[in-house]
C-alpha cells in the first residue's frame, strides 16, 4: 500500500470517527437502565471508573515525573536506598482503605439485588436450544419465546437478504415477555438442557438458567418500552440466536394483555356452561316426563358429556399451518430443510420418525425425548396436528400421511 492510499485511509477514519452519528452509534459504557437497581450500578461503575481514572493519573504521573525529573543526564550517579518501611505502609494503607469505600456502597447494591421479597408477581423463565419459554405463575399463562422469522431467514448462509435490512436484526421475537411497570417481578429461572444466562442489561439482570436447579432475581420496570437481551452463556451452536425482548407496558394494557391470552379459554368455557344450562321458563312450562327406572337415571346420571368432535382439516390447511408451526417452534434445532443438528437434534429430513410409525410421531413431539423440547402443553391440537403432517411430508418425505386433530386428542 502507498504512503498516499494510507493517508487517505487514515484521514477518512478520523473523519468517521469524528462525526457525530458515528459517536452516538459508538456506545461504549453500559446504559444507565429502566430500574432503580440499573441506576445503582451504573452509578457504582461510573465512581469505581473515576477512582480507576484518578489511581491511573497518580501512578502514571509519578513514574512519569521520576523518569523525566531523574533521567540520567541529571543525575549520572543513582541513589544506592533500598527499602522503606513507611512508604511500603503507606502503599498498602491507601489501596486497602479504596477497596474498603468501595466495597461499602456495592456490597448494599448487591444485598438490594437478591432480595425478592415482597414481590408482586412471578414468572418462570426456562431455557432451552434455542428458545425461552415463559410461565406466568399467577396467570396460568405459558409460551415460548423464539427468535423472529425475519431475522431467522436473514441469518441463513445464502439467504440473499442483507441483515442491515432486518429491523432489530438478531435482537427480535415471535412473542416478548410483557410486563407491567411499577411492579416488582420475581423471576425464577432454570433450564431444560444446557446452562444458558438470561440478561437485560437495561434492567441490570443477568443470572444463569441451570439445568435440575433454581435461581432467582427481580426486576421493578419505572418507564414503558421495549428492552433487548441476549442469552450471555455459550450454549451451543446457535448460541448467537437466542435474543430477548421485554415489552414493558402500563398495568392497564398488562391487564387487556393478559384478558387476551386467557379471555378466549374462560369465554368458551362460559358459553359451555350456559348452554348446558337448562332454561327456567323450558322446564316450569313442559310436562314432567315418565319416570325412568332407577338403574336408567343412574347410568344418565353418571354418563359424561359428549364432547364435539375436533373438526377436519384437508392436507393442504394442514401442511401451510404445519410450516408456520415448524418455522417458528422447530427450526432452530432440526433446521429449516429438515437437516438437523446431530447428534443432540437428529434430521427429520427421510428419518425413521418422520417416515415411520405415525404414532410414535405424534408420541415424541406430544412427550418430547432426551434434548427434544415435549409441545404437548404448549401447542393446541391443530397445531401439532399441522406440524406433524408437514414434517411426514415434507422435504421428500412424501408419505402422504395426515393427521387430524382428532388423533392428537386421542393421544394425550
Amino acid at each position: 500500500m502507498s504512503v498516499k492510499t494510507m493517508l487517505k485511509f487514515v484521514s477518512g477514519l478520523m473523519a468517521w470517527g469524528m462525526s457525530s452519528a458515528a459517536l452516538a452509534a459508538w456506545e461504549v459504557n453500559m446504559p444507565v437502565g429502566v430500574t432503580e437497581i440499573s441506576r445503582e450500578v451504573h452509578g457504582l461503575h461510573m465512581l469505581i471508573f473515576w477512582v480507576c481514572v484518578a489511581i491511573g493519573v497518580v501512578v502514571f504521573g509519578a513514574m512519569f515525573y521520576s523518569v523525566f525529573a531523574h533521567r540520567k543526564s541529571r543525575h549520572p550517579k543513582p541513589a544506592d536506598f533500598h527499602e522503606s518501611t513507611l512508604v511500603e505502609i503507606i502503599w498498602t494503607i491507601i489501596p486497602f482503605g479504596i477497596l474498603i469505600a468501595m466495597a461499602i456502597p456495592a456490597a448494599g447494591t448487591l444485598i438490594r439485588m437478591e432480595d425478592t421479597r415482597g414481590t408482586d408477581m412471578t414468572v418462570k423463565i426456562t431455557g432451552y436450544q434455542w428458545k425461552w419459554q415463559y410461565e406466568y405463575m399467577d396467570h396460568d399463562i405459558s409460551y415460548f419465546s423464539t427468535l423472529d422469522a425475519k431475522s431467522n431467514e436473514a441469518r441463513r448462509l445464502g439467504s440473499g437478504i442483507d441483515p442491515a435490512t432486518v429491523d432489530n436484526y438478531l435482537l427480535e421475537v415471535d412473542n416478548r415477555l410483557v410486563l407491567p411497570v411499577g411492579k416488582k417481578v420475581r423471576f425464577l429461572l432454570t433450564s431444560n438442557d444446557v446452562i444458558h444466562a438470561w440478561w437485560v442489561p437495561d434492567l441490570a439482570v443477568k443470572k444463569d438458567a441451570v439445568p435440575g436447579y433454581i435461581n432467582e432475581m427481580w426486576t421493578q420496570i419505572d418507564e414503558p418500552g421495549i428492552y433487548r437481551g441476549q442469552c450471555a452463556e455459550l450454549c451451543g451452536r446457535d448460541h448467537g440466536f437466542m435474543p430477548v425482548v421485554v415489552e414493558a407496558v402500563s398495568q392497564e394494557d398488562f391487564d387487556a394483555w393478559v384478558a387476551g391470552k386467557t379471555g378466549g379459554a374462560q369465554e368458551a368455557a362460559a358459553e359451555e356452561a350456559v348452554a348446558e344450562e337448562p332454561a327456567e321458563a323450558s322446564v316450569e312450562a313442559a310436562a314432567e316426563p315418565e319416570e325412568a327406572p332407577a338403574a336408567e337415571q343412574v347410568a344418565a346420571a353418571e354418563a359424561p358429556a359428549a364432547e364435539p368432535a375436533a373438526a377436519e382439516m384437508s392436507k393442504d390447511e394442514l401442511m401451510a399451518s404445519g410450516e408456520k408451526v415448524y418455522q417458528t417452534y422447530c427450526s432452530a434445532c432440526h433446521q429449516a430443510g429438515g437437516e438437523g443438528l446431530p447428534p443432540a437434534f437428529p434430521a427429520l429430513k427421510g428419518s425413521a420418525i418422520a417416515t415411520g410409525d405415525q404414532a410414535a410421531h405424534i408420541d415424541i413431539v406430544l412427550n418430547g425425548k432426551n434434548a427434544m423440547t415435549p409441545f404437548g402443553g404448549t401447542l393446541n391440537d391443530e397445531q401439532l396436528a399441522a406440524v406433524i403432517t408437514y414434517e411426514r411430508n415434507a422435504w421428500g418425505n412424501d408419505t402422504g400421511d395426515v393427521v387430524q386433530p382428532a388423533q392428537i386428542k386421542a393421544a394425550r
